[in-house]
């Protein structure tokens, strides 16, 4: 009975795993695609203007 005690730490992991990796797979993409990749988008924008006009001003 040791190697089962030994086995199922591994194992619930491994199925907890797997089941965010699906979780994760199945909320990409969708309805909010357009508006989470426009909000990236903004972001990087505001960065590099950012980045921009700090290294202008040297």
């Amino acid at each position: 009975m040791d190697y089962v005690s030994a086995l199922v730490p591994p194992v619930v992991m491994a199925v907890f795993f797997i089941g965010v990796v699906r979780v994760i797979v199945k909320t990409q993409g969708g309805a909010a695609k357009a508006k989470e990749d426009a909000a990236v988008d903004a972001a990087l924008a505001r960065m590099e203007g950012a980045g921009k006009s700090s290294t202008g001003d040297a």
